[in-house]
């Protein structure tokens, strides 16, 4: 459905040491700048990216946005939670655990990255 999904960050080169660490927690590659200095994460799939506002406003994040990050386990997205609290990421959300909802049972896990972008690790559970 996505071809990518890019978000804003005034400092492109802290949220890619925070990007490395959570998408490297989950078995993604370090992200590769470009020549704009934005920096991108390729996968099969689809792509992540972070830039700059091109306006040359600062950063915001979207108030209701969620990035969601898919991954196989629980193990994987707490792990993916402890790497980006280590790496300038803040929690958000009730803690890392299961919920049940209208789309079924699923293992979440929330941060805000260091731009204050809302992002998710998701396990579906059945």
């Amino acid at each position: 459905m996505f071809s990518h999904v890019m978000v804003g960050a005034d400092d492109v080169e802290q949220a890619k040491v925070f990007y490395d660490a959570v998408l490297g927690a989950i078995g993604h590659s370090p992200g590769t700048m470009d020549d704009k200095g934005r920096c991108f994460y390729m996968t099969s799939g689809g792509v992540f990216a972070i830039t700059k506002p091109i306006d040359g406003e600062p950063a915001c994040n979207g108030n209701g946005s969620t990035i969601g990050f898919r991954v196989e386990s629980s193990e994987a997205a707490n792990a993916w939670h402890a790497a980006g609290l280590a790496n300038g990421g803040t929690a958000c959300e009730d803690p890392p655990g299961v919920r049940e909802g209208g789309v079924g049972k699923m293992y979440l896990a929330y941060l805000r990255d260091p731009a204050g972008n809302k992002i998710c690790a998701l396990q579906r559970m059945g």
